[in-house]
């Protein structure tokens, strides 16, 4: 590779070597469905009740949802992605300012998943961010596209106030008090990976991302409405969740698998990328502070089922996450009692 990332304007005929994964590893796309009854949730409807159950329903059948006049605006949502979007054609000197591998890092654009630790590299660009609080962070962010900032801050802030009521409704469709979910997570970061994936030459043989779950507690994601890329596994087969539009994909993390003591899953999903076209997602990731205690609530325990997982910290746990493959087994099997 002659540069660090992929979005170099270097056009590939070929596959790199070290983006090829081994043939049992490969997406199979041929084989892949369309999910057809992804949940999709107006949180616009009148009727709470009605709301809480069907994320209820949600989380224990598929660990993830999509949700409809959430009270993001349209116009938030397409300059976010325009602003991002206008990032990875900056020219590459530009970019590569921001260039880091080293996970600590609060601000750094990147290129697969941890390129140091991985045998086999993901056709994926990436900058992330940390964005609360958002005056701590900002002056970190790019002052290129000139936009940038003022267009991810609102966009942050919308997010987090969706996050914010999606944890009070999961809450309630566990039969626990509304705030309970957000007491327990304390003051809660917030990150954005703003991924880009340019076209591939040969999408069979690689992934944007392969196979994962979040380890943070909630996943709001952005879809590219233009171009299909999400897909999660269910009922032992992988499915494509095609973009719904003015949608955001809802992704249950593992905090929350480990919070309802396994009743709600931590969806398995994974990135596959186009031969023809690039495509950008921007995943915000709500995650409990350091010190947070991941642990059931005392009425998930109580009918003979026990605490599934041990008391832990969400230091404990992300330190020990990213230590790992991104595609090993379940790192939430490690906490296991």
């Amino acid at each position: 590779m002659e540069t660090k990332v992929l979005s170099s304007g270097i056009h590939y005929s070929n596959l790199p070597e070290s983006y090829i994964r081994p043939e049992s590893e490969r997406p199979r796309l041929s084989e892949v469905l369309i999910c057809e009854d992804v949940p999709v949730i107006d949180l616009g409807c009148p009727d709470r009740a009605q709301i809480v159950k069907k994320i209820g329903d949600a989380c224990t059948e598929f660990g993830f949802f999509q949700v409809i006049n959430h009270g993001v605006s349209l116009e938030e949502m397409e300059k976010m992605i325009g602003v991002a979007s206008e990032f990875f054609r900056l020219p590459v000197e530009e970019k590569l300012k921001l260039y880091s591998d080293d996970p600590s890092k609060t601000i750094r654009l990147s290129t697969s998943f941890n390129v140091n630790k991985e045998k086999v590299h993901n056709w994926r660009d990436y900058l992330r961010l940390h964005c609360y609080p958002l005056d701590k962070y900002v002056p970190e962010w790019p002052s290129n596209p000139p936009p940038f900032k003022e267009i991810v801050s609102n966009y942050c802030k919308e997010v987090r106030e969706l996050g914010f009521r999606l944890q009070e409704l999961i809450s309630e469709s566990l039969g626990l008090e509304k705030d309970h979910i957000k007491n327990v997570l304390g003051e809660q970061g917030q990150h954005m990976a703003v991924n880009f994936y340019p076209p591939c030459p040969e999408p069979e043989l690689t992934y944007g991302l392969p196979g994962h779950t979040d380890p943070n507690a909630l996943t709001i994601l952005l879809q590219d409405l233009q171009v299909a890329g999400l897909q999660v596994f269910k009922d032992g087969k992988w499915l494509a969740v095609n973009p719904h539009p003015n949608a955001f994909v809802i992704n249950i993390g593992d905090q929350l698998q480990a919070l309802s003591n396994g009743r709600y899953k931590s969806v398995w999903h994974r990135a596959i990328v186009n031969a023809e076209k690039a495509r950008m997602s921007v995943a915000s990731f709500l995650c409990p502070q350091d010190d947070a205690l991941i642990s059931p609530a005392k009425p998930l325990t109580e009918h003979g089922s026990g605490a599934v997982y041990k008391d832990f910290t969400y230091a404990e746990y992300y330190k020990k996450f990213w230590s790992r493959n991104l595609d090993q087994e379940h790192c939430l099997e490690l906490f296991k009692n």
